[in-house]
């Protein structure tokens, strides 16, 4: 059976606490695993997720600072050393070549398994498959950093009462759908636009317009909301977001489940986040994460 949902290893920004480990994000779509931003420590929340290396096919990069990428050279390892007998891709600024040279061979190992290097350095699709087109949108940041976008290709829904008005059943129906029409009956007639479904990945960024494209039309939209609104100032200078930002660009774009993370440790109240959100007009599915939850892609309407 098909799975999409996102697993939370981690909601920190830049310094974790005590009960939120740097970040990583999981997003398991049917058959695939993408690994997004691992930072330090993610290996370690895998275990405590029951996420293994063997479920890993992609491996996210956003930027090269610390709290998304430390973790890259333990998960590396791991994914050697379990000899994960399929290719692994890994996405990462091209400008952070460097970075990830040295995190890739950070210690000695024995390497196994074949990791592609994929580097971004501008907007567009970066990798497709049957599922997904996976694309990518700069983002504003003191250090270049690109978001994620997974975009599933439209299908077409048949319409059983349609099918039946013409005579089409059995064999038929799956022929229809492969050859685009039958007896002069084409299968826009019986069957209608399956939208397909959509998730993003935004990062440390300031507002954007890689942010906007990316969070477009989203079922599913991961946005770092370091701040609260009254910090919006230290959000602008940094290169951030606040939780009141985050949740006007979810609502523009029609995101149906918004998941704010990356939260400052200044903050001791993570329902405040949820508050601001609510305050600035969001209104779909709204969850502020934590590390280790589980949610799952919504369902089709």
């Amino acid at each position: 059976m098909s799975v999409r949902e996102l697993v939370v290893l981690g909601t920190a920004s830049q310094v974790p606490t005590r009960h939120r480990n740097h970040n990583g994000y999981l997003l398991r779509w049917d058959g695939e695993g993408i690994l997004f931003d691992p930072g330090e420590g993610t290996q370690r929340q895998m275990l405590r997720a029951g996420v293994a290396a063997h479920d890993l096919n992609r491996i996210c990069v956003t930027h090269f600072h610390g709290d998304h990428s430390l973790g890259l050279a333990g998960v590396i390892q791991r994914i050697n050393l379990d000899r994960v007998p399929h290719e692994i891709t890994a996405h990462y600024p091209r400008s952070g070549q460097r970075f990830f040279d040295r995190l890739r061979y950070a210690t000695a190992y024995r390497e196994t398994v074949a990791l592609t290097e994929a580097p971004v350095d501008a907007d567009g699709p970066v990798a497709a498959t049957a599922a997904y087109r996976l694309e990518t949108r700069r983002l504003s940041h003191p250090v270049e950093s690109f978001g994620y976008r997974l975009v599933e290709p439209d299908g077409r829904r048949m319409l059983p009462g349609r099918l039946a008005a013409h005579g089409i059943k059995g064999p038929d129906v799956g022929r229809i759908q492969r050859e685009g029409g039958l007896g002069g009956v084409s299968l826009e007639e019986v069957s209608e636009v399956r939208r397909g479904q959509r998730f993003a990945f935004v990062m440390d960024t300031r507002l954007c317009d890689g942010v906007h494209a990316l969070a477009e039309g989203c079922d599913l939209l991961v946005i770092e909301s370091t701040f609260l609104d009254e910090d919006e100032a230290l959000a602008v200078e940094h290169g951030h977001l606040t939780a009141g930002q985050a949740a006007r660009v979810a609502r523009d774009a029609g995101v149906r489940h918004l998941v704010l993370t990356h939260f400052s440790q200044r903050y001791s109240d993570p329902e405040e986040f949820e508050r601001q959100a609510r305050a600035a007009g969001f209104e779909g599915e709204l969850t502020v994460a934590h590390d280790l939850a589980r949610i799952p892609v919504p369902k089709r309407r």
